[in-house]
């Protein structure tokens, strides 16, 4: 179920510019990267496990003890399949200026890099040129283009799926009691899913949502039909 906020024009407008920016064909002068960030607790049994003994599955004892929190960037070319997701401490402006260095140094050749992420308030230029100094933080961010989703709808963010991938396929139900040993697993996990190179294979367009939202066409705008 999407949980949907007010359909006003501001919502429409984003919501359109990411929709055209995924329908664009793949394209390695301009690349399409979806970012998005995911809390991983840190954990460890409370008490050891016991031997298992035969013929019955193994049971980690239900009880934990908490060792933190940390980040996980996860980050997909949605057409060409390139990952760079990777663990961070936290997910402060430092950690998303190095993510956008991570992607602009996978590109070197791109024209411009889009990049689909959310409105979280340390996605903007002014955090780059705090941690870099004006001349380097504009540099790195004239690199890109930046699609925003619209507010409350992360459903739109291809980066959605890379961290509902990474959350299964990585973690699963595994503790994982230490950072060390969360950026290890996300290192190797990454690893594998950019060798196989496995796209974001995105169906919903823009057509579609006119549809699912009910939008008609008043003069050059798009409002939502009243029902």
């Amino acid at each position: 179920m999407w949980c949907v906020a007010e359909v006003n024009a501001e919502y429409v407008a984003k919501m359109k510019d990411v929709l055209d920016t995924l329908a664009k064909a793949p394209s390695s002068r301009e690349p399409v990267v979806a970012l998005d960030e995911r809390p991983v607790m840190l954990r460890e049994p409370a008490r050891p496990e016991r031997p298992m003994a035969p013929g019955k599955l193994r049971r980690p004892d239900y009880e934990y003890r908490r060792r933190g929190t940390a980040n996980a960037y996860c980050i997909v070319e949605v057409h060409q399949g390139r990952h760079l997701t990777h663990a961070t401490r936290n997910r402060k402006a430092e950690a998303f200026v190095k993510a956008l260095q991570r992607i602009a140094n996978e590109f070197p050749d791109a024209k411009k890099i889009h990049l689909i992420m959310d409105n979280l308030n340390i996605h903007c230029e002014r955090s780059v040129i705090r941690i870099l100094g004006p001349k380097a933080g504009r540099k790195l961010w004239k690199r890109f283009n930046v699609h925003y989703t619209p507010k409350h709808a992360s459903w739109l963010n291809p980066a959605e799926i890379e961290a509902s991938a990474f959350a299964r396929q990585c973690l699963g139900k595994l503790r994982v009691g230490s950072f060390q040993q969360l950026y290890d697993r996300t290192e190797a996990w990454n690893d594998v899913r950019d060798r196989d190179r496995v796209p974001i294979k995105w169906k919903y367009t823009w057509a579609d949502a006119r549809k699912s939202f009910g939008l008609i066409r008043r003069g050059s705008k798009i409002a939502a039909a009243k029902h």
